[in-house]
């Protein structure tokens, strides 16, 4: 085939990145020039914040917000689209919306800023290049890392019949604030699972078959510093916080122009059904898939042992065959994650009996 034919993806980056310890404290200075007369800034913060002195930091002006946002599962189109709407009715429209917490926060947080300039619900957005109206300035603000939320283009959302991001070059942050301060405290385990995310989307990109180099370069230097921050540090400290950071950067590069693979695709089922979340859940489907990713998978176990974390099992004990059918249907309409995995013909490779019998051992 002739080069000159061939299409490659336009992709759509996030427009500015500032990356520093402290860096959180120019953020009045940065959103600024994009306050809109008297529409307010939003600041969806993670609800683990409140009371915690983080809050008390957020440079509030005018009639701006703070509002906690509820985490405990992953975001819903209905909690998207009902705090859409409660601001709509409150303001009219706002001056942009600035996500401050985990994966679920900041893709919260893309999908309240698509669904303020897009009629109708998020669900109706949930698939490739559905959306059509920019949204408003959104912001994002990790304070854990490795899901790669903040650069990705997509917004991954639970909806009534899936779960399925809202993928779109409208979908990524106008501005991105890393700084690996906020991360100081976070819970250990969870700092692990999120982690393994970035762990996970490097082996499943590296090992995929859309490879190029412009995802390779980026894979493998979060895959050093995975390795550098799990396998070789004995003591979590300042410079773990400022290296996964990077790593959850550079992964969620990577996949701009790969895609992730099995793990993803099985733990979205988990996700759906039970509620599991996104980290924990690919590490208890990492845990058994030494058939498509064996020196992964071994190099993950020795990171758990080493960190002493728990994966949990026994998950999918005592389903019914209608949840281990939704299981799947949820899962193997991710096709392209199984595409990048096992290639063209993955579904004479990964047939239901064969993923049936893989949600049975976890």
């Amino acid at each position: 085939m002739n080069n000159s034919y061939m299409q490659f993806r336009n992709f759509k980056m996030v427009d500015y990145v500032v990356y520093g310890r402290g860096c959180f404290n120019q953020l009045d200075e940065i959103i600024a020039p994009h306050r809109k007369a008297d529409a307010p800034m939003i600041f969806l913060v993670d609800h683990f914040f409140e009371g915690n002195p983080l809050a008390s930091r957020v440079p509030l002006r005018g009639n701006d917000e703070i509002i906690f946002a509820d985490v405990t599962y992953e975001p819903k189109t209905t909690y998207v689209d009902a705090l859409a709407n409660q601001l709509k009715e409150k303001y009219g429209t706002v001056s942009g919306v600035i996500g401050i917490g985990g994966g679920s926060t900041m893709d919260l947080a893309k999908a309240v800023s698509l669904m303020m300039n897009n009629s109708g619900s998020s669900a109706d957005y949930q698939g490739w290049d559905l959306v059509k109206q920019p949204g408003v300035y959104k912001v994002g603000i990790p304070t854990l890392s490795g899901t790669g939320a903040e650069v990705s283009r997509t917004t991954v959302l639970t909806g009534p019949t899936r779960k399925l991001g809202m993928n779109s070059d409208f979908t990524p942050f106008n501005q991105i604030v890393l700084d690996p301060e906020l991360c100081k405290n976070a819970p250990g385990n969870q700092r692990f699972y999120t982690g393994m995310d970035c762990y996970i989307h490097c082996i499943e990109s590296l090992e995929g078959t859309y490879l190029n180099e412009f995802s390779k370069s980026y894979g493998e230097k979060a895959l050093e510093l995975c390795r550098y921050i799990f396998l070789e540090k004995d003591v979590w400290d300042d410079e773990c916080d400022d290296k996964l950071m990077m790593a959850s950067y550079a992964g969620g590069m990577s996949i701009a122009y790969s895609q992730v693979g099995v793990a993803h695709a099985v733990s979205y089922g988990l996700s759906y059904l039970l509620g599991t979340k996104h980290g924990i859940g690919n590490c208890i489907v990492m845990n058994h898939l030494e058939e498509y990713y064996p020196t992964g998978v071994a190099e993950f176990k020795r990171m758990v042992e080493k960190g002493g974390y728990e994966i949990p099992q026994g998950i999918c004990k005592g389903l019914s065959d209608e949840q281990f059918e939704t299981m799947m249907n949820v899962s193997l309409g991710m096709k392209p994650l199984w595409e990048n995995a096992l290639g063209k013909d993955w579904e004479k490779i990964m047939t239901r009996e064969k993923l049936r019998a893989l949600y049975e051992k976890l």
